[in-house]
């Protein structure tokens, strides 16, 4: 999977976390609850637009982009392919088929299936490109393409592993064959442009686990050690916001220092709690709060 991947991302953006408790106490410390909630607001607003523009709840949601590859870059193409890729630099040799194929199939690891419509090779191909709108690489050689065929990925949805209908596209001068997942309407939603000076507040949640009744979703994040001593350690509480769409999951750290740490020895782990919902989850997403960004949430066992 190339860099596009929002599951890579979100694996690194965990390393991170983790290691940012190596040399002192990280987290965010006592976030400001109200800003946290209009993160949340906010995130609820852009997943309820992002569903209208789908047409709709009811669809698979797909936990990460929809953008990848198989196999790896050759040496002799990589430096170029790679970010090209992710510059959405990929043409059609010849114009591909603008004809939608026969609806196809979202399978699920528990072997549920949920009948979807597909996009044209065509229109797959322009999906690629116009999610890296704003990205450039003005130094590379666009990817060819020089064939497509439909076939299928593993991909991560809302609802865990499953796969689903892709495009894949032969490239010239590669074995690397590019895909990009085909389900027409696909629910997608846009982060918010991010700002350094204005960061996003908050703890971005991994998964949950959601209970059998429906209303208490177990949140799974990285925050402090439970056998962090002293001013090293820290609790944490959840709450969520909700819609009629979607859940967002909002963690509050309750550091035990009332000033900073200097350092702590300690590293990070993952930690977990629990927030009530009002309704059953349903049929509706889990959202974490710095991107409003769908995890995967399974059920508990």
């Amino acid at each position: 999977m190339v860099g596009l991947c929002r599951r890579f991302r979100r694996s690194a953006l965990v390393a991170a976390a983790l290691a940012a408790f190596v040399s002192g106490c990280a987290g965010v410390g006592a976030t400001d609850p109200a800003r946290l909630r209009q993160e949340a607001a906010a995130d609820l607003q852009r997943w309820g637009d992002a569903v209208g523009a789908a047409g709709g709840a009811g669809g698979p949601v797909i936990v990460g982009d929809f953008t990848g590859q198989v196999g790896d870059w050759e040496l002799a193409v990589g430096d170029n392919n790679k970010p090209a890729l992710m510059a959405g630099l990929i043409e059609a040799v010849s114009p591909l088929s603008s004809a939608a194929p026969p609806d196809g199939l979202v399978t699920w690891q528990d072997g549920s299936t949920r009948t979807v419509h597909l996009l044209s090779a065509a229109d797959a191909l322009s999906a690629i490109e116009a999610d890296a709108a704003g990205s450039s690489c003005p130094d590379c050689t666009p990817l060819l393409v020089t064939g497509a065929t439909l076939g299928s990925v593993t991909a991560m949805t809302s609802r865990g592993e499953a796969q689903v209908p892709a495009w894949e596209f032969s490239i010239e001068g590669t074995a690397v064959l590019v895909t990009r997942v085909a389900i027409a309407g696909a629910l997608k939603v846009v982060p918010p442009v991010s700002n350094p000076s204005n960061a996003p507040v908050g703890i971005s949640i991994d998964s949950a686990l959601i209970s059998k009744d429906g209303l208490h979703l177990t949140a799974t994040f990285v925050g402090a050690p439970l056998d962090a001593g002293g001013s090293c350690g820290a609790d944490y509480t959840a709450e969520a916001a909700e819609s009629d769409t979607a859940v967002v999951v909002m963690v509050f750290e309750h550091p035990h220092w009332s000033i900073f740490p200097a350092a702590c020895s300690a590293v990070g782990a993952y930690r977990t709690a629990v927030a009530a919902l009002a309704t059953p989850l349903g049929g509706r997403s889990v959202l974490e709060v710095t991107q409003g960004l769908p995890v995967e949430v399974t059920p508990a066992p």
